[in-house]
């Protein structure tokens, strides 16, 4: 095993390391002052001095070393502390001691605050420097498996955004439009709250109804992400409506906001997301749809106002497969089970922690196919290994996908830019350079302590505006394409149009195609902290629990969860009811 020894000279607690002494194999040891790292980080290039461990220092260990998060110096000490105090905090402390295998949770916990108050940003590095002891030996693979755990979706980030500038942005003017699609339509819209209970299946479909009396085009449908609810996209349900198209928009009860703070979890078959659930969404909107579709006929007040034979569908994150797997795509099990059985996964994204719960699901799940979903609309949408080409090319609809590069929940290029190249339909991209996952979502119904997380650092809604205003033109100008005002819309679609929007937080970009190699490029961009890091890291560290995919389902962290401002990250309820469950079977084998 290859290791990192690191013997750090401090003064007091309160300075940093002066000097790290590195040695590999236990063939050497020699000692080399810190500011050669910190030249070696820098340009990449290693000095004569340190040729004797060009094995170890290579491309991904330096870029491990040298990635960071960038916190604000003056709350970096209250996140770790929240770190440490949330369901994330436990499996971050069993990395930090299997990189650091002969430290104590005390020391570790020391080191990752101090660190945590540099003003540059919190690194890999910048822990073992601020360790309290004289002496650290550092698992070099397991190192670097720390570091793109911290790093992984920010690494991403920093290289897709300035390739992505560069390859999408067109340098034509934009275009003269004959009015503003960004504005509120010209009809009063009315919303109307209900509950279907569909008794079949025992569940409770809250939906909010938005029409107004001109009722034109086809039905929009909006399903929300895990852990939200049905107002988080709104804003964008009521400008679809003040145009004269009905929008409703439901709840999906075993994946809501609700479900996440019940008290269902202390139940023996709790579990944070059901693998019946990636049969049951889909079905809820077939539920609704028939449900709608007698309104239509037989409602005093609502008849005429429901096209359920002509659908759009709105799918954020979990809602993005939900649209997808209605739209035709079936599930490929065995190509999940695959990525899910993976003996050392490392660097998992939080979509692909929720998505292996759906391999417990039969082998042959049910057809949810609906056809009267006629067009989708992705934003942030979960794919990953959900789906494979082949199902990705059984969707014959139109689609309108929207990424974020630096959403660390679905990590644009696996979750979005790989799938969009293999959708062999009609199909739009919208690149949001610098979005990160809620960025589309009602500002009115996200928890802002989001904004601080110290593992998805969502950004204020005043940085992320510019897209909202996009998406509310860009949706009416694709749900239009299906009425006979098409012509009048399709400048919208344009990229010219797409970039006019841009500011200096965000960069947006619309494509119907992307780049000739572009594809490559992706699958390369896609690989290197995970297949790297779980090709060397040490196969010695023992799961705790029986099953793999229960493992994974606690290592999520709650900033997964979209609540609502007046519930503060309730969902920590289920992490404590988890870790009980877990200790009590421990002690009755």
């Amino acid at each position: 095993m290859i290791s990192l020894g690191v013997s750090l000279s401090i003064a007091s607690p309160t300075y940093a390391a002066e000097r790290i002494d590195l040695f590999a194999w236990a063939q050497s040891n020699r000692p080399f002052p810190l500011p050669i790292w910190k030249i070696l980080l820098a340009t990449g290039k290693i000095a004569a001095s340190l040729s004797l461990y060009t094995p170890l220092l290579t491309s991904e260990v330096r870029q491990a070393l040298a990635s960071r998060l960038q916190l604000e110096p003056n709350v970096g000490d209250k996140l770790v502390e929240d770190l440490l105090h949330s369901s994330a905090g436990e499996r971050f402390l069993n990395t930090l001691q299997a990189a650091m295998p002969d430290t104590g949770v005390a020391e570790l916990k020391y080191a990752l605050s101090q660190a945590a108050l540099r003003p540059e940003g919190i690194s890999l590095l910048g822990v073992f420097r601020a360790f309290p002891s004289q002496n650290l030996t550092i698992d070099a693979p397991s190192a670097i498996a720390l570091a793109s755990q911290m790093n992984l979706p920010a690494w991403q980030s920093q290289t897709l955004s300035s390739v992505l500038d560069r390859e999408l942005t067109v340098k034509t003017k934009s275009p003269q439009i004959a009015f503003d699609p960004t504005q509120t339509g010209p009809y009063w819209v009315w919303k109307q709250t209900m509950t279907l209970q569909d008794y079949e299946r025992d569940r409770t479909i809250p939906i909010d109804l938005y029409w107004s009396r001109h009722t034109q085009g086809p039905l929009v449908v909006i399903s929300h992400g895990f852990g939200a609810d049905r107002r988080f996209l709104s804003y964008l349900a009521h400008h679809l409506a003040s145009y004269g198209l009905t929008v409703v928009a439901l709840e999906h009860p075993a994946s809501n906001v609700a479900w996440l703070t019940s008290d269902r979890f202390g139940q023996p078959s709790s579990n944070i997301l059901p693998a019946s659930e990636f049969v049951d969404r889909p079905k809820d909107v077939s539920f609704v749809l028939d449900r709608l579709n007698r309104l239509n006929r037989f409602s005093d007040t609502l008849r005429g106002k429901f096209n359920t034979n002509q659908v759009t569908i709105v799918g954020h994150s979990l809602g993005g497969y939900t649209a997808l797997a209605l739209a035709g795509a079936p599930l490929n099990l065995k190509y999940l089970r695959q990525f899910c059985n993976d003996p050392d996964p490392v660097a998992f994204s939080p979509a692909d922690l929720l998505q292996c719960n759906a391999a417990d699901l039969p082998d042959h799940p049910v057809k949810v196919k609906d056809e009267r979903i006629v067009q989708a609309v992705l934003l942030n949408p979960v794919i990953g290994r959900l789906f494979d080409e082949t199902s990705l090319s059984q969707v014959t609809i139109p689609t309108l996908m929207v990424a974020g590069t630096e959403d660390a929940i679905t990590p644009a290029v696996s979750q979005q830019f790989l799938p969009f190249t293999k959708l062999k339909t009609k199909k739009f991209l919208l690149t949001a350079i610098g979005a990160t996952h809620l960025s589309v979502g009602d500002p009115t119904n996200l928890n802002r302590a989001l904004t601080q997380s110290i593992f998805v650092r969502e950004r204020p809604e005043h940085q992320t505006e510019a897209l909202r205003e996009l998406l509310k033109g860009l949706s009416l100008a694709f749900v239009e394409q299906l009425t006979p005002q098409a012509s009048l819309y399709g400048s919208f679609l344009t990229p010219a149009y797409a970039q006019s929007f841009s500011t200096a937080d965000l960069k947006l970009r619309l494509n119907s195609d992307l780049p000739p190699n572009f594809s490559n490029w992706l699958k390369m961009a896609a690989l290197p902290m995970e297949q790297i890091v779980s090709s060397t890291l040490p196969k010695r560290v023992e799961q705790s629990c029986n099953h793999r995919l229960m493992c994974w389902q606690d290592q999520l962290p709650l900033v997964m969860f979209i609540l609502p401002g007046g519930i503060p990250l309730a969902a920590s309820q289920f992490f404590k009811l988890k870790r009980q469950k877990r200790r009590r079977q421990r002690r009755s084998l």
